[in-house]
């Protein structure tokens, strides 16, 4: 998963269809934060943020979840309390 810049101008990422442009000198927009300008940096992580969620959504279904619940859920459940004991014994 990565980002590659393709001529100076254009951003594109492995696994999302979504661009970054070069507009100017250090200013870039985004395909799906249209209205906004970046500098380059916030770009390429524009454009991460575009592929992790492409990458995302691959490893969600494989659970049978949706992208956003996979995420909705990994940010709201708690986790267990405690880690099983090395023996591989329940606590009592």
């Amino acid at each position: 998963m990565s980002v590659h810049v393709v001529g100076k101008c254009w951003m594109v990422g492995d696994r999302t269809p979504h661009q970054a442009r070069r507009v100017s000198d250090d200013t870039w927009v985004v395909s799906y934060l249209r209205g906004r300008m970046f500098t380059t940096e916030q770009a390429v992580a524009a454009m991460q943020a575009a592929d992790t969620v492409a990458l995302m959504d691959d490893l969600a279904s494989r659970v049978g979840l949706t992208a956003l619940e996979a995420i909705g859920l990994a940010v709201n459940e708690r986790p267990w309390e405690k880690a099983l004991p090395r023996s591989g014994r329940f606590a009592r």
